[in-house]
Formats: C-alpha cells, sequence, structure tokens
C-alpha cells in the first residue's frame, strides 16, 4: 500500500505531508479539488485517500460517499471539522479514520501503518470478487465454489484483473506485467486470444462479457469489486 491521495486545498500543509509520506518511502500524489482527485484516481493505482472534508469544489463527506459506491479503498478524513456530529458522519460514510486539525505528522504517518498491516495479505487469503474466488498461492480459481480449470497464461490473465479491478488495463499493460518478466515475446493478437478463451471459461455469455469488458482502442477492465478475504 505505497501510493497515497492527498485531497486538501491547502498548499502549505501539502508540501508538509507530501514530504513526510515521500521520506517514509510512500509515493504521494496531490489534488487540491475534487474534481482533481476524480482525474487522479482514474489514471494512477491508489490505495489510501487523505481527504479533507471542505474543498473548493464540494464536501469530503460527499466524495468519500461517492467513491464507497464503488471501491473499498482507504479513506482518513483530515479536516477541520471537529465536532462529534462530524466524526461520526465521516466514518458512517465509510471513511476508516478521522484525524483532527492540527495534527501530528507521526500520528497520522502510524495510523496509516495501521491500515496498511490490515491490507497487507496473507498467504492463505483469496481475492473475492462477486462469483469468483481466486487463491494467488495455490493459483485456484473458483466460481460459485466450483473450481474452473484455466491454463497457465488464463490464471495469469485472471490474477492481474483481480489485483487492478475496475481500472483500465491497456494492452501494453498486460504485455509488460503478465510476459515480459518471463522473457517471451508474445503480441497484441495473442493477448486478445487468450482473453476470448478466459471469457469463454468463466462469462455466462462470452460474446457479450460481463466481468471482463473492452475498452475500444484502450484494453479491458475488470468490471467488478474485489477484495482480500
Amino acid at each position: 500500500m505505497n501510493n497515497i491521495l492527498l485531497v486538501e486545498d491547502d498548499k502549505s500543509l501539502n508540501r508538509g505531508i507530501s514530504f513526510k509520506l515521500s521520506k517514509e518511502g510512500y509515493h504521494v500524489a496531490v489534488a487540491e479539488s475534487i474534481n482533481d482527485a476524480r482525474n487522479i484516481l482514474n489514471e494512477e493505482k491508489i490505495d489510501l485517500i487523505l481527504l479533507d472534508v471542505t474543498l473548493p469544489d464540494g464536501s469530503g463527506f460527499d466524495f468519500c460517499q461517492e467513491i464507497r459506491k464503488n471501491s473499498d479503498i482507504f479513506i482518513i478524513f483530515l479536516t477541520a471539522c471537529d465536532t462529534e456530529i462530524d466524526m461520526v458522519t465521516g466514518l458512517d460514510l465509510g471513511g476508516d479514520d478521522y484525524i483532527t486539525k492540527p495534527f501530528s505528522l507521526m500520528v497520522l504517518l502510524s495510523k496509516i501503518n495501521v491500515l496498511q498491516r490490515r491490507h497487507q495479505p496473507q498467504e492463505c487469503e483469496s481475492l473475492v470478487s462477486k462469483d469468483f474466488i481466486f487463491y494467488p498461492e495455490n493459483m485456484k480459481f473458483l466460481k460459485n465454489n466450483k473450481e474452473i480449470f484455466l491454463s497457465k497464461t488464463e490464471l495469469k490473465l485472471i490474477s492481474y484483473f483481480l489485483k487492478h479491478p475496475q481500472k483500465i488495463i491497456t494492452k501494453e499493460q498486460l504485455l509488460e506485467g503478465l510476459w515480459d518478466i518471463d522473457g517471451n515475446f508474445i503480441d497484441e493478437n495473442t493477448v486478445a486470444v487468450n482473453i476470448r478463451r478466459l471469457r469463454e471459461k468463466i462469462e455466462d455469455k462470452p460474446s457479450n462479457p460481463t466481468y471482463i469488458k473492452t475498452i475500444r482502442g484502450v484494453g479491458y477492465v475488470w468490471t467488478e469489486r474485489c477484495m482480500w478475504k
């Protein structure tokens, strides 16, 4: 969990938080508005959001609620709104923690580290996405609790999709992430063929796929949410 999105319109606070977290090995993307945050979430893999409540183009509470419709990403509120009702509202809307300003950067770092430990998958854990369960340790894949036997390439594909749910994955990313590390040359046509074979095994209607959607001219997306259990 190394990629953090800081949504805060105070430039001075942005610099302080970004500097501290960067020193600790985190990559920090900064957004000064909700619109900027949306753009970053669409373009980058983010593991945790540090979210102010009062922003130039809207409420952090509303943005949290919007995110929770599609994502279980960790959210920590960082805000001057320090009443009990504000804190309860933030947590009820799906925030994982609530820190009021002013705050200690060491306390913030400690809370981030706690979430990171919660996020870290254990060997026995599985990836669950709607009707599917995938066990990365032994590369076992089930649909509706029945095992589906996949080829090595298909297993690598499904693993990649489930680890990047609801994110557009380009054909280039698939080539680099799945095959280049093995030193094998596979072209985009081979990617398409393997996607088709995978759909035939996991989709109810392969010709009209529900789970692996094609983003024309770009790549593919696993449409369902996915979480470790």
